[in-house]
């Protein structure tokens, strides 16, 4: 029986190695057969390998993680995705809806690291476990929301609860890997469709759904 062959994109050549390094030493039925430095690069090489697992780090120069993981999700639909990251934010939500089948910290164990390949290799979710309480509480405060804002978008009730809870354009767009002007634009559009005149009265009406 063939081993699960695996591909790292990581524009840390130390965390490339590692990975490279010790997976096979705890688990021999997973290879990495190869890596990339961002994800344009890990396009390529993914589609040259066609390999059945990619790990995948979000914060990368040039083609980040979440448009490298959309674009694998069209072109090779039954490769398994795994986000492996340092970000402790809302990310795990992005990616999720990326496409990626789960969402690990670097800080996990390579043992974790492995029954992750093999969970997502079987089509299975797979969540950090400080994360997983997080994911919870998003997905109820989104169904919270849709009931609360038909109207709305689920991006745009994505905003909606980030500016009730404060946070500025600038930061939004890091936390939805959007760009400010599109965090601009979404926020004029929920203006616009709850009928307020401005962000700030929109995100009193957000809080008051909570």
């Amino acid at each position: 029986m063939s081993g699960i062959r695996v591909v790292v994109i990581d524009d840390h050549p130390f965390y490339r190695e590692g990975v490279k390094s010790m997976v096979p030493l705890i688990d021999a039925g997973i290879e990495v057969v190869g890596e990339a430095g961002d994800g344009a690069e890990g396009m390529a090489v993914v589609a040259r390998l066609e390999p059945d697992v990619v790990l995948m780090d979000l914060s990368m120069p040039g083609m980040g993680g979440l448009d490298a993981t959309r674009a694998l999700r069209a072109s090779h639909p039954d490769i398994a995705i795994l986000v492996l990251t340092m970000m402790k934010d809302d990310s795990v939500i992005a990616a999720l809806e990326a496409g990626a089948g789960g969402y690990l910290l670097k800080d996990a164990t390579v043992e974790d690291v492995c029954r992750a390949i093999r969970s997502v290799h079987r089509g299975e979710l797979v969540v950090d476990g400080p994360l997983a309480a997080r994911l919870l509480g998003r997905i109820r405060a989104s169904n919270a929301f849709e009931a609360s804002f038909p109207q709305l978008t689920a991006r745009e009730r994505d905003i909606l609860t980030l500016l009730a809870e404060g946070v500025g354009n600038a930061d939004i767009a890091r936390r939805l890997f959007l760009t400010p002007k599109t965090v601009r634009n979404y926020v004029s559009t929920l203006v616009a469709k709850l009928g307020v005149d401005d962000r700030e009265h929109a995100a009193a009406l957000g809080r008051a759904a909570r």
